[in-house]
This record gives structure tokens, C-alpha cells and sequence, in this order.
């Protein structure tokens, strides 16, 4: 049987936890397709980097999981870069640019290659008239809001995945009714350590989470996303087993560094430099 063709868009970036002065490689469209590559599926991943030197360290990092660099698009700009402090395993936001790939539209010839592939994932931070295009060509495809719920036109889209309250005492109901309300057929809400729940409008599933020691959450939900949609979509699984395999998937992202697993770089000194007032401002905070 040959394997599917996947594809995911959107978002990378440069994620730097000054903490411990290491650099790594995300992004939820770049982490997917990664994991997508680490499991042995045909995957590809298009987006774009600046020109210039967190471009280059995005790129490396991409073709040493067997991404091609041919596929991203380098565009004159800055790279999106995200400054972290580690607080007990979890991340604390001090910035956060989407660079040259915020919006990212393919160009044509780009768009003709992913419309053509068996199942497509579109990043955060995406850009509306593509989600509108994929719906309209037909395109099976999956999106993930985090927690921009309404940001994007959800009409006809066919697999959306959230976040959602990690209280216990917050419903999660309402969420999934509003976003399935707002046109997206099949809704996964992830809640941290509540589990996962998925609404497919004939009812609603609820997976418990995975729990582990936690080295870093970054990029478990990306983790989650690559398994839940291979699992369900190509392997055959029901959607409580495809919700727990993701969840497995998930806590083992989380005990390590990064969104997939790799060598953390140290930051270079350009990248402080370039950032410096930021970086002031939030250690005086």
C-alpha cells in the first residue's frame, strides 16, 4: 500500500529559553511534520524563514529530521523567534514574533503540491483565505486555534483542534458545541492534564492524559496532533484509541527539551544582542 502523502503549513520558529541559555527549533506546523517524518510517514513542510541567520538554524534543523529545505520559502525579514524563561518544566512567554511565515500563503505552485496531498495540517497563526481555499477545493485538512477559538472561518472545515480549560471545574462542552456551532465537523480540545475530548456531532469522547515528570510542555499539542490524525485518518483506529496513542505521544514530548527531539544549540550571541532591550525589560519585570 503506498503511504499517504502529508503535509503540513504555517508556523515555525526559533524558541530560546534563556533560563538555560539553549536554543531550539518549533513551531506547530514544523514540530508535526517533523514528528510525522520521525514516525516513518511521508511528510513534507512548507512555510517560510527570514533571511537571515535564525533562518539558516531553522533550516538546518529541519533537513537533519528529513524535511526539505526546498520546500520553505526565504523571504526578506526576521525569522520568528520566541524568548522563554523555564519556570518547573513550564515555559513563561517574555516575547513572541511570527516573522516573515506570520499569514504564510503559499504561492501557486506551492498550493498546487498540498492541495494534491492525502491530508494537510495547517499551523497556528494561519492565514484565512488559505483555510477558505482548502475548504473550498475540497482539501481533507486539519487546523490548529490553540486558543484563538474564533479566529479563523471554521465553515466547512474538516478536523479542528483546540485548547481548551485545564480547570476541572470549567465545562468543556460549551467549547466544542461553539466551535462545531461555528462550522468545523470534528472538534479535538486538549486541556493539559484533564485529557483530551473530542466531538464529532454524534457525541463526545474523553481520553485521560498521560502524565509524566516534566522536562518541557513545548510542543506536546503538536506531538498530540501528528499522532491523533495518522492514528485515526490512515492506521485505523477508533477516536478513543487514536486520542490515547496521542496522548502517549504527548507526555513523551514532555520529557524533553523542544518540540521534537534534538540536540539543543547554544544561543548564540547574535541573538541576545538583537533582542537585548526585551530581554532587559523582562528580567526587570
Amino acid at each position: 500500500m503506498t503511504q499517504p502523502k502529508l503535509v503540513a503549513v504555517g508556523d515555525n520558529c526559533l524558541d530560546a529559553y534563556l533560563t538555560n541559555g539553549l536554543l531550539t527549533v518549533g513551531g506547530n506546523a514544523l514540530n508535526v511534520a517533523a514528528q510525522w517524518r520521525r514516525n516513518g510517514w511521508n511528510a513534507r513542510y512548507f512555510g517560510a524563514v527570514g533571511e537571515d541567520p535564525e533562518g539558516d538554524v531553522v533550516l538546518a534543523e529541519l533537513a537533519g529530521v528529513g524535511l526539505s529545505p526546498s520546500d520553505v520559502e526565504r523571504r526578506p525579514g526576521d525569522t520568528a523567534v520566541t524568548l522563554l524563561r523555564d519556570e518547573s518544566g513550564d515555559r513563561k512567554f517574555l516575547h513572541e514574533s511570527f516573522g516573515v511565515g506570520e499569514d504564510y500563503m503559499p504561492p501557486p505552485e506551492r498550493y498546487a503540491v498540498i492541495a494534491t496531498a492525502d491530508w494537510v495540517h495547517v499551523g497556528t497563526n494561519a492565514n484565512r483565505d488559505l483555510v477558505r481555499r482548502l475548504v473550498a477545493d475540497h482539501v481533507p485538512f486539519s487546523i490548529d486555534v490553540s486558543t484563538a477559538h474564533l479566529a479563523q472561518p471554521l465553515e466547512g472545515v474538516p478536523l479542528l483542534f483546540a485548547s481548551g480549560p485545564v480547570n476541572v471545574d470549567a465545562p468543556v462542552e460549551p467549547l466544542l458545541s461553539e466551535l462545531r456551532a461555528a462550522g468545523a465537523r470534528q472538534v479535538v480540545v486538549t486541556c493539559g492534564r484533564r485529557g483530551s475530548y473530542f466531538d464529532d456531532g454524534k457525541g463526545v469522547l474523553h481520553a485521560p492524559a498521560t502524565l509524566v515528570d516534566v522536562v518541557d510542555t513545548c510542543g506536546a499539542g503538536d506531538s498530540f496532533i501528528a499522532t491523533f490524525l495518522t492514528a485515526f485518518h490512515f492506521e485505523g483506529l477508533r477516536a478513543a484509541e487514536a486520542l490515547h496513542m496521542a496522548s502517549v505521544a504527548a507526555a513523551q514530548t514532555c520529557t524533553h527539551l523542544g518540540g521534537f527531539p534534538q540536540k539543543p544549540r547554544p544561543i548564540p550571541e547574535w541573538l541576545p544582542a538583537k533582542y537585548a532591550s526585551i530581554i532587559t525589560d523582562a528580567q526587570g519585570a
